[in-house]
């Protein structure tokens, strides 16, 4: 067991004198989350396939990462990897993407998931916490904060957390000597929810195992976590413990964590089930709100302003396309401002079944059972949700 550092006493001392209250700035960087992106993130990593530790998918999906980061702007400088091998020469990488502090550039705040898969895709385990690691990076590249913010995306979880366990052990740590200052751990694994379960609530998840010393710091910041989620997201909140993920090994080496999973299980997790098919985008997305907005809240992001780009969004993303799972007909929900417009809908094979111009009630009745994809373009711009059609 490794000991706690002084700074990581006085971060226990002082966690709870901080005052937390609604921030304008800190909301509209959360409604900046693009449902679409979610979306769109979510089919890309079922596409990668099943991503077990050591495997060319597992590679695929970090050289995909990578990509991903380096289309935001983030630098080669501020993309790492942290090799790590285990077992019977199974090897694989840790991806850390790195934003610099403008007031306390070497005290860090970590949001991380793991990537990696066993069985199926995992488009909810973990695919939803890798498009909300995404989504939040995308944000807030260009904020300041005053902590730095590491976004980390582990490999090996499912193998028994060995791609966290050695950054934190390795990384973190060097010999039992601390070489990074960790504010917070901020851990984000199966947030899918599952269509057709009440997906209206978030478990958030504090330390109350392990070491005794940072429990107390943990439940404060994990209230925090709750209290953000209610702040800047339209889900309500449920107090739970930190179970068998990457935050795991951090707390085993002293430091404070928290973290959210889905309220209602889908138990399709290290199934063949755990499919884009069997998650809830929606869900997703109105996590990412509650990520988005407690990461600005860790990690003391600028509460202005900073340009006029920064609060435009893509005015399509407020569509509705209920009810969800539908029958015989989809009602579309638009902004006033949008008069023209066309409706795609497509299978879980990307294959057109329907199209319709400035349709708002379309007719699904001649559809089968089962996921479809409904696209709505206009004016350059696209939204694109899940539906169920169940008959």
């Amino acid at each position: 067991m490794k000991k706690i550092t002084t700074l990581l006493l006085l971060s226990l001392s002082s966690y709870s004198l901080q005052a937390q209250s609604f921030i304008q700035a800190y909301k509209n960087r959360a409604d900046q989350v693009s449902q679409t992106n979610v979306t769109n993130i979510l089919q890309d990593f079922q596409n990668l396939g099943v991503k077990t530790t050591g495997s060319a998918a597992n590679t695929n999906t970090l050289n995909w990462l990578k990509a991903k980061y380096q289309a935001m702007g983030y630098t080669a400088s501020q993309i790492t990897e942290d090799p790590f091998t285990f077992g019977s020469n199974v090897s694989s990488k840790n991806l850390i993407v790195t934003k610099t502090g403008t007031v306390y550039p070497n005290i860090y705040v970590i949001i991380c998931g793991h990537y990696d898969t066993i069985t199926g895709p995992g488009v909810s385990d973990n695919g939803s916490g890798t498009a909300i690691l995404l989504e939040a990076a995308r944000i807030l590249k260009d904020i300041p904060t005053e902590y730095s913010v590491k976004f980390i995306h582990f490999s090996g979880e499912e193998q028994g957390l060995q791609g966290s366990a050695h950054y934190a052990d390795n990384v973190v740590f060097q010999n039992n000597v601390r070489q990074l200052n960790i504010r917070l751990v901020f851990n984000i694994d199966q947030v899918g929810g599952k269509i057709g379960n009440s997906n209206t609530a978030i478990k958030c998840e504090s330390d109350q195992a392990g070491m005794t010393s940072n429990n107390a710091a943990s439940q404060a910041f994990t209230q925090q976590l709750a209290n953000c989620t209610t702040l800047y997201s339209p889900l309500q909140t449920v107090m739970s413990n930190a179970y068998s993920s990457d935050y795991v090994p951090f707390e085993q080496n002293g430091d404070i964590i928290t973290g959210f999973y889905e309220n209602v299980r889908s138990y399709n997790e290290h199934t063949v089930n755990d499919t884009f098919a069997n998650v809830d985008p929606t869900y997703v997305y109105n996590v990412g709100k509650a990520a988005v907005g407690a990461l600005q809240h860790f990690a003391t992001a600028s509460t202005t302003q900073l340009a006029t780009e920064e609060v435009q969004k893509n005015h399509l993303e407020s569509v509705k396309v209920y009810p969800n799972p539908a029958k015989d007909y989809l009602n579309i929900e638009l902004p006033k401002d949008v008069k023209n417009f066309r409706l795609e809908i497509s299978d879980m094979n990307g294959r057109l079944i329907l199209n319709r111009e400035n349709e708002t009630k379309v007719n699904v009745s001649g559809l089968s059972s089962g996921a479809y994809l409904i696209t709505v373009k206009s004016d350059g711009k696209t939204a694109v949700r899940k539906v169920i059609i169940s008959k």
